[in-house]
């Protein structure tokens, strides 16, 4: 992997399951592939990007130093607790303890709204603490998907060299996305049409 991939790393297409599940993009957004680690929170720049695009902090807000590094200690408290979740095994303590303490701070509070089509649930996020509200939200969601329904569907990609987790829309499925699906299946054809070159006398 050259230098400009490593400093501007390519978005990866969106897992299944990431669109409804907050705490599985955050997982995903450092992940291995077959050109090298993926890390779409390298900065507090990006870090404050993401959440933007996510919806979890308000336009205009800035992330700080501190406040990336606890985004980082829960996304990699996450992918503890959830790999532990998918292979049947207890998580490191303090993955459990940083979710825990994360879900006590509660910054963010839900409220209904009404609209038209009857009652919303919503969150307000309090104005001295938009990120501490974010990081709330992140762990909830986190709760959802170790323990609701989504957790028997979750999975590891089977691509090689991938380790992103998403979630199975059909019992089927094997890949976090259809470029990794693409590159085994063309990684077999190669395989197979080698093998059938090599068995010619």
């Amino acid at each position: 992997m050259d230098a400009a991939e490593s400093s501007t790393p390519t978005a990866p297409p969106q897992a299944p399951g990431e669109d409804l599940h907050c705490a599985l993009a955050l997982v995903n957004t450092a992940f291995s592939r077959p050109s090298g680690p993926y890390d779409g929170l390298r900065d507090p720049e990006s870090a404050a990007a993401w959440l933007h695009d996510r919806g979890l902090l308000p336009s205009g807000n800035l992330v700080a130093t501190q406040e990336l590094e606890r985004l980082l200690e829960l996304r990699r408290s996450l992918r503890e607790l959830l790999n532990a979740g998918l292979n049947g095994t207890s998580p490191e303590p303090t993955a459990l303890s940083t979710l825990n303490t994360t879900l006590a701070r509660a910054p963010a509070v839900h409220e209904i709204r009404w609209e038209r089509s009857g009652p919303v649930a919503d969150v307000r996020r309090p104005v001295d603490d938009p990120f501490g509200a974010a990081l709330t939200m992140l762990a909830e969601n986190a709760v959802e998907l170790l323990t609701g329904p989504p957790s028997a569907r979750l999975s590891t990609c089977g691509a090689p060299g991938c380790t992103r987790l998403f979630i199975r829309t059909h019992g089927a499925r094997r890949w976090c996305s259809d470029r990794c699906g693409n590159r085994v299946r063309a990684a077999r054809h190669y395989a197979d049409h080698r093998g059938t070159r090599s068995r010619r006398p």
